[in-house]
């Protein structure tokens, strides 16, 4: 589907402001002092992140996912990657993108995304994500995607940071959240209640996502997923 329609019911999926969150989950008031800290959701997903790339590049995203469940359906670790190849858009800030989702056997359909302002990296990511985590717990989809909508919008910590890039630090923000604390469904999870979201952002870097991050450890602190993308600053 070569349309910005396809971009944007990706990021629907995961879009805090999405109409139709189960009720009572408004947004918690920031006290004054945390004003100047932006909101989860705004840095993620309302920012022309593309704006910085230059068309005729290409950013190139390494993705590692292994899970230490014996004989569990994520199967064998799996180390890709994901390209976008970036080409001017209609508008300023946005870009033609055309996707390479894994390679080999691997290799997955996406795309393309036309006059793009957002990074379809963390949509991609995410859908990924939340298909291979419905299937393990046979849970409904929309379920887990609501449940990370809340999380990002009342449970998400954003903290200042700093990113190693080009030969400096430059300044970002990483955002975590654990969606599923307290969820009324933790007995069904598996464990997966404790999984965390690692969100690490720059307008620095190209495409401003640096690097996302899904982690479940088990009660003794194995593994129960490590899902993981990182831009590639040394590619392009």
């Amino acid at each position: 589907m070569k349309t910005n329609a396809f971009a944007a019911a990706l990021m629907l999926a995961v879009l805090p402001t999405l109409a139709g969150a189960a009720s009572g989950d408004s947004p918690t008031p920031k006290p004054a002092a945390a004003q100047a800290t932006p909101d989860a959701s705004d840095v993620l997903f309302e920012q022309p992140q593309m704006k910085n790339t230059q068309p005729g590049t290409t950013l190139r995203y390494v993705y590692l996912r292994r899970s230490g469940i014996t004989k569990g359906p994520y199967g064998p670790p799996i180390d890709d990657e994901i390209k976008l190849k970036i080409e001017p858009g209609k508008s300023a800030d946005g870009r033609d993108i055309q996707v390479q989702m894994f390679s080999g056997a691997n290799r997955a359909p996406a795309g393309p995304f036309d006059d793009m302002p957002g990074n379809p990296i963390l949509p991609l990511f995410l859908e990924n994500h939340l298909k291979g985590l419905a299937g393990l717990l046979e849970a409904n989809p929309r379920y887990i995607k609501n449940a990370i909508r809340v999380g990002l919008r009342n449970k998400a910590t954003v903290t200042a940071t700093k990113i190693d890039f080009k030969g400096k630090q430059v300044d970002g923000w990483r955002i975590v959240t654990k969606p599923f604390e307290g969820d009324p469904q933790t007995a069904k999870m598996r464990g997966f209640d404790g999984l965390t979201y690692t969100f690490v952002t720059s307008p620095e870097v190209p495409g401003e996502i640096v690097s996302i991050e899904a982690q479940a450890k088990k009660p003794d602190g194995g593994e129960l997923l490590e899902e993981r993308l990182s831009y590639d600053q040394n590619a392009g």
